[in-house]
Protein backbone atom coordinates (compact mmCIF):
# COMPACT_ATOMS: atom_id res chain seq x y z
CA UNK A 1 0.00 0.00 0.00
CA UNK A 2 1.04 3.52 -1.00
CA UNK A 3 -0.21 6.62 0.85
CA UNK A 4 -1.57 9.23 -1.96
CA UNK A 5 -1.29 12.97 -0.17
CA UNK A 6 -4.68 14.56 -0.64
CA UNK A 7 -5.69 18.49 -1.60
CA UNK A 8 -9.03 19.99 -1.61
CA UNK A 9 -9.54 23.42 -3.09
CA UNK A 10 -12.15 25.48 -2.97
CA UNK A 11 -12.36 29.18 -4.41
CA UNK A 12 -8.19 28.34 -5.02
CA UNK A 13 -7.63 27.84 -1.20
CA UNK A 14 -6.48 24.78 0.60
CA UNK A 15 -9.66 23.35 2.45
CA UNK A 16 -10.74 20.16 4.49
CA UNK A 17 -14.30 19.94 5.30
CA UNK A 18 -15.88 17.98 8.17
CA UNK A 19 -17.70 15.16 7.01
CA UNK A 20 -18.74 16.50 3.73
CA UNK A 21 -20.05 19.83 5.02
CA UNK A 22 -19.24 22.82 3.09
CA UNK A 23 -20.43 24.69 6.36
CA UNK A 24 -17.85 23.14 8.54
CA UNK A 25 -14.25 24.48 6.56
CA UNK A 26 -10.57 24.64 7.97
CA UNK A 27 -9.03 26.42 5.83
CA UNK A 28 -5.17 26.23 5.60
CA UNK A 29 -2.32 29.04 4.78
CA UNK A 30 -0.38 26.43 3.14
CA UNK A 31 -0.45 27.14 -0.83
CA UNK A 32 -1.28 23.99 -3.10
CA UNK A 33 1.76 24.52 -5.09
CA UNK A 34 4.11 24.40 -1.97
CA UNK A 35 2.16 21.52 -0.86
CA UNK A 36 2.77 19.64 -3.69
CA UNK A 37 6.50 20.56 -3.90
CA UNK A 38 6.30 19.07 -0.27
CA UNK A 39 5.11 15.91 -0.60
CA UNK A 40 7.34 15.24 -3.49
CA UNK A 41 10.09 15.49 -1.35
CA UNK A 42 8.26 12.63 0.68
CA UNK A 43 8.54 10.66 -2.31
CA UNK A 44 4.72 10.53 -3.07
CA UNK A 45 4.31 9.02 -6.63
CA UNK A 46 0.88 10.68 -7.00
CA UNK A 47 -1.59 13.71 -5.65
CA UNK A 48 -5.22 13.48 -4.92
CA UNK A 49 -7.03 16.56 -5.37
CA UNK A 50 -10.60 17.39 -5.22
CA UNK A 51 -12.30 20.22 -6.76
CA UNK A 52 -15.17 20.77 -4.17
CA UNK A 53 -16.72 23.86 -5.98
CA UNK A 54 -17.01 21.14 -8.93
CA UNK A 55 -18.29 18.79 -6.67
CA UNK A 56 -20.99 20.68 -5.15
CA UNK A 57 -21.79 22.64 -8.38
CA UNK A 58 -19.99 21.08 -11.31
CA UNK A 59 -18.22 24.71 -12.34
CA UNK A 60 -14.19 24.77 -13.08
CA UNK A 61 -13.65 27.25 -10.32
CA UNK A 62 -10.15 25.36 -10.02
CA UNK A 63 -9.48 24.79 -13.50
CA UNK A 64 -6.42 27.27 -14.28
CA UNK A 65 -5.05 26.38 -10.72
CA UNK A 66 -5.11 22.22 -11.45
CA UNK A 67 -3.80 23.06 -14.99
CA UNK A 68 -0.46 25.09 -12.84
CA UNK A 69 -0.16 22.22 -11.20
CA UNK A 70 0.45 19.44 -13.85
CA UNK A 71 2.29 21.93 -15.43
CA UNK A 72 4.49 22.56 -12.24
CA UNK A 73 8.20 21.70 -11.83
CA UNK A 74 7.40 19.08 -9.13
CA UNK A 75 4.88 17.38 -11.03
CA UNK A 76 7.55 16.06 -13.26
CA UNK A 77 7.57 13.38 -11.04
CA UNK A 78 4.49 12.98 -9.12
CA UNK A 79 0.96 11.83 -10.78
CA UNK A 80 -2.10 13.76 -10.47
CA UNK A 81 -5.04 12.37 -9.76
CA UNK A 82 -8.02 15.05 -9.63
CA UNK A 83 -11.79 14.94 -9.15
CA UNK A 84 -14.97 16.80 -8.50
CA UNK A 85 -17.80 17.63 -10.41
CA UNK A 86 -16.95 15.20 -13.50
CA UNK A 87 -19.83 14.61 -14.89
CA UNK A 88 -19.28 15.11 -18.94
CA UNK A 89 -16.83 13.34 -21.68
CA UNK A 90 -15.81 17.01 -21.69
CA UNK A 91 -14.60 17.20 -18.60
CA UNK A 92 -12.94 14.11 -18.37
CA UNK A 93 -11.05 15.25 -21.29
CA UNK A 94 -10.48 18.80 -20.48
CA UNK A 95 -8.47 17.56 -17.11
CA UNK A 96 -6.65 15.13 -19.60
CA UNK A 97 -5.56 17.56 -21.32
CA UNK A 98 -3.97 19.56 -18.89
CA UNK A 99 -2.15 16.93 -17.90
CA UNK A 100 -3.50 15.32 -15.12
CA UNK A 101 -2.68 11.43 -15.18
CA UNK A 102 -5.81 9.93 -13.49
CA UNK A 103 -9.49 11.38 -14.03
CA UNK A 104 -11.83 10.65 -10.43
CA UNK A 105 -15.60 10.06 -11.52
CA UNK A 106 -18.02 10.39 -8.94
CA UNK A 107 -21.33 11.10 -8.94
CA UNK A 108 -21.76 10.07 -12.85
CA UNK A 109 -20.16 6.75 -11.73
CA UNK A 110 -23.38 6.03 -9.77
CA UNK A 111 -26.12 7.35 -11.53
CA UNK A 112 -24.72 6.44 -15.38
CA UNK A 113 -22.94 3.50 -15.08
CA UNK A 114 -23.87 2.53 -19.36
CA UNK A 115 -22.20 5.72 -20.27
CA UNK A 116 -19.11 5.32 -17.70
CA UNK A 117 -18.24 1.97 -18.32
CA UNK A 118 -18.02 3.83 -22.26
CA UNK A 119 -15.73 6.41 -21.06
CA UNK A 120 -13.54 3.20 -19.26
CA UNK A 121 -13.44 1.44 -23.12
CA UNK A 122 -12.29 4.61 -24.29
CA UNK A 123 -9.63 6.09 -22.22
CA UNK A 124 -8.35 2.30 -20.73
CA UNK A 125 -8.59 1.76 -16.56
CA UNK A 126 -5.39 3.63 -15.93
CA UNK A 127 -7.00 6.89 -16.57
CA UNK A 128 -10.25 6.74 -14.86
CA UNK A 129 -11.02 6.10 -11.07
CA UNK A 130 -14.70 5.30 -9.64
CA UNK A 131 -15.38 7.57 -6.68
CA UNK A 132 -18.10 6.25 -4.58
CA UNK A 133 -19.11 8.49 -0.93
CA UNK A 134 -20.85 6.00 1.21
CA UNK A 135 -22.73 6.42 4.18
CA UNK A 136 -23.63 3.47 6.71
CA UNK A 137 -27.39 2.54 6.64
CA UNK A 138 -29.00 0.94 9.94
CA UNK A 139 -27.97 -2.50 8.95
CA UNK A 140 -24.45 -1.31 8.29
CA UNK A 141 -24.73 -1.82 4.14
CA UNK A 142 -22.57 1.23 2.63
CA UNK A 143 -24.96 3.95 0.54
CA UNK A 144 -23.97 5.84 -2.09
CA UNK A 145 -24.18 9.52 -2.09
CA UNK A 146 -23.30 11.96 -4.88
CA UNK A 147 -23.53 15.20 -5.45
CA UNK A 148 -21.38 16.57 -3.13
CA UNK A 149 -22.44 14.14 -0.83
CA UNK A 150 -25.81 16.07 -0.46
CA UNK A 151 -28.24 13.53 -2.21
CA UNK A 152 -28.36 9.88 -0.60
CA UNK A 153 -29.20 6.85 -3.06
CA UNK A 154 -30.41 3.40 -2.11
CA UNK A 155 -27.68 2.20 -4.10
CA UNK A 156 -25.10 0.06 -2.05
CA UNK A 157 -21.24 0.28 -2.47
CA UNK A 158 -21.33 -3.36 -3.98
CA UNK A 159 -24.14 -2.75 -6.21
CA UNK A 160 -22.47 0.19 -7.52
CA UNK A 161 -19.21 -1.69 -8.34
CA UNK A 162 -21.17 -4.65 -9.39
CA UNK A 163 -22.43 -2.11 -12.27
CA UNK A 164 -18.41 -2.62 -13.98
CA UNK A 165 -18.24 -6.04 -13.54
CA UNK A 166 -17.85 -7.19 -17.07
CA UNK A 167 -16.05 -3.28 -17.50
CA UNK A 168 -12.58 -2.55 -17.06
CA UNK A 169 -12.36 -1.27 -13.99
CA UNK A 170 -9.21 -0.87 -11.88
CA UNK A 171 -9.61 1.99 -9.55
CA UNK A 172 -12.37 2.89 -7.26
CA UNK A 173 -11.72 5.26 -4.67
CA UNK A 174 -14.62 4.44 -1.57
CA UNK A 175 -14.84 7.51 0.91
CA UNK A 176 -16.36 6.87 4.58
CA UNK A 177 -18.14 10.34 5.07
CA UNK A 178 -19.01 9.94 8.33
CA UNK A 179 -15.00 9.64 9.05
CA UNK A 180 -13.87 12.06 6.59
CA UNK A 181 -12.15 14.93 8.20
CA UNK A 182 -13.00 13.55 11.86
CA UNK A 183 -9.68 12.12 12.51
CA UNK A 184 -11.70 9.11 14.35
CA UNK A 185 -9.68 6.18 12.36
CA UNK A 186 -10.73 4.81 9.08
CA UNK A 187 -13.74 2.08 8.87
CA UNK A 188 -11.28 -0.96 8.40
CA UNK A 189 -14.22 -3.45 8.05
CA UNK A 190 -15.55 -1.54 4.68
CA UNK A 191 -12.38 -1.82 3.49
CA UNK A 192 -11.76 -5.52 3.82
CA UNK A 193 -15.19 -5.97 3.13
CA UNK A 194 -14.74 -4.21 0.04
CA UNK A 195 -11.40 -6.37 -0.65
CA UNK A 196 -13.16 -9.71 -0.12
CA UNK A 197 -16.24 -9.00 -2.43
CA UNK A 198 -13.82 -7.24 -5.20
CA UNK A 199 -10.62 -8.35 -5.15
CA UNK A 200 -8.77 -7.60 -8.76
CA UNK A 201 -10.12 -4.21 -8.11
CA UNK A 202 -7.24 -1.82 -6.59
CA UNK A 203 -9.02 -0.17 -3.98
CA UNK A 204 -8.36 3.73 -2.68
CA UNK A 205 -9.53 4.30 1.05
CA UNK A 206 -10.04 7.66 2.25
CA UNK A 207 -11.56 9.03 5.52
CA UNK A 208 -10.31 8.72 9.00
CA UNK A 209 -6.83 8.75 8.62
CA UNK A 210 -5.29 10.56 12.32
CA UNK A 211 -2.05 8.59 12.98
CA UNK A 212 0.48 6.46 11.90
CA UNK A 213 -1.07 3.02 13.15
CA UNK A 214 -3.99 3.50 10.61
CA UNK A 215 -1.51 3.20 7.69
CA UNK A 216 -0.33 0.10 8.57
CA UNK A 217 -3.62 -1.05 9.64
CA UNK A 218 -5.33 -0.05 5.83
CA UNK A 219 -2.33 -1.67 4.57
CA UNK A 220 -3.45 -5.57 6.50
CA UNK A 221 -6.85 -5.13 4.80
CA UNK A 222 -5.23 -4.95 0.88
CA UNK A 223 -6.19 -1.80 -0.29
CA UNK A 224 -3.59 -0.02 -2.86
CA UNK A 225 -3.72 3.03 -1.57
CA UNK A 226 -4.81 5.31 1.62
CA UNK A 227 -5.22 8.69 0.86
CA UNK A 228 -5.19 11.42 3.61
CA UNK A 229 -5.30 15.10 3.58
CA UNK A 230 -5.97 16.61 7.48
CA UNK A 231 -3.54 14.52 8.73
CA UNK A 232 -1.08 15.64 6.81
CA UNK A 233 -1.91 19.31 6.39
CA UNK A 234 -1.63 19.04 10.53
CA UNK A 235 1.19 17.02 10.38
CA UNK A 236 -0.08 13.92 12.88
CA UNK A 237 2.00 11.50 11.52
CA UNK A 238 5.57 11.30 12.42
CA UNK A 239 8.29 11.02 9.73
CA UNK A 240 9.23 7.18 11.27
CA UNK A 241 5.62 5.89 10.26
CA UNK A 242 5.12 7.52 7.18
CA UNK A 243 8.27 5.92 5.75
CA UNK A 244 6.79 2.35 4.92
CA UNK A 245 4.32 4.34 2.54
CA UNK A 246 5.92 7.62 1.74
CA UNK A 247 9.66 6.62 0.62
CA UNK A 248 11.63 9.57 1.10
CA UNK A 249 10.27 10.96 4.47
Amino acid sequence: MFLIPSIDLRGGACVRLLRGDFDAETRYAADAHELLASYRALGARWLHIVDLDGARDGTRGNHALIGALARAPAAASVSLQVGGGVRSLAAVEALLELGVARVVVGSAAAEQPAEIARWLQRFGPERLCLAFDVRLDAQNVPRVQTRGWRTATALSLWEAVANYASDELRHVLCTDIDRDGALMGPNLALYAEARRRFPAVQWQASGGIAQGSDLGALAATGVAAAISGKALLERRISVEELKPFLPNA
